[in-house]
């Protein structure tokens, strides 16, 4: 049985050890994970593999003991098992940074799923510069054989232009993770 465990708070050191502490004593086995901050809070989004006779409120209950004098809003769901979709396509780097304005992470994901791309991920961040406050969106997608990533390129050149941010595209060649 798997299930997916949320958790936010305002980072501090021992979340991860705390949360993934009660996991384990329940039987828990990580199987995919994303932790970050973000904007002062810590996030954690988990899928947990937990033993069948495992009650997702009462889990939920032992997290939150453990983890509420650390400040977290935690919740478990139970989940379906599926299988691991199939990566139809080529796995492509998507990098775009400029100036923050609203509406950027909007233009670029409708661009890219109008082109048949899946996102599988996408971060961003805003760092404050000399210049003024810049962002920075980092997507990995999967193009589907279709795609002509040419084609692609020019459109989000063409965004780009249009937002005053700078984009690049290539194949992503990472091995891991």
């Amino acid at each position: 049985m798997h299930v997916a465990v949320t958790a936010v708070g305002v980072d501090r050191p021992g979340i991860v050890a705390a949360v993934t502490k009660v996991l384990m004593d329940h039987g828990g086995n990580l199987e995919d994970t994303a932790m970050t901050r973000l904007g002062g809070h810590f996030a954690m989004v988990l899928v947990v593999e937990v033993p069948g006779d495992e009650d997702a409120a009462a889990l939920e209950q032992a997290l939150g003991a453990e983890a509420g004098p650390l400040g977290l809003s935690v919740t478990v769901r139970r989940i379906a098992d599926v299988d691991a979709p199939a990566d139809d396509g080529e796995t492509w780097s998507v990098s775009m940074h400029g100036a923050d304005r609203p509406g950027i992470v909007h233009r670029v994901t409708a661009l890219l799923a109008d082109a048949g791309a899946n996102i599988v991920d996408l971060s961003t961040r805003r760092l404050a510069t000399d210049a003024g406050t810049g962002y920075v969106v980092l997507l990995e997608v999967v193009l589907p054989g279709s795609t002509d990533p040419e084609r692609l390129e020019a459109d989000l050149e063409a965004l780009a232009a249009e937002l005053g941010v700078d984009v690049h595209l290539r194949p992503d060649e990472a091995d891991l993770l």
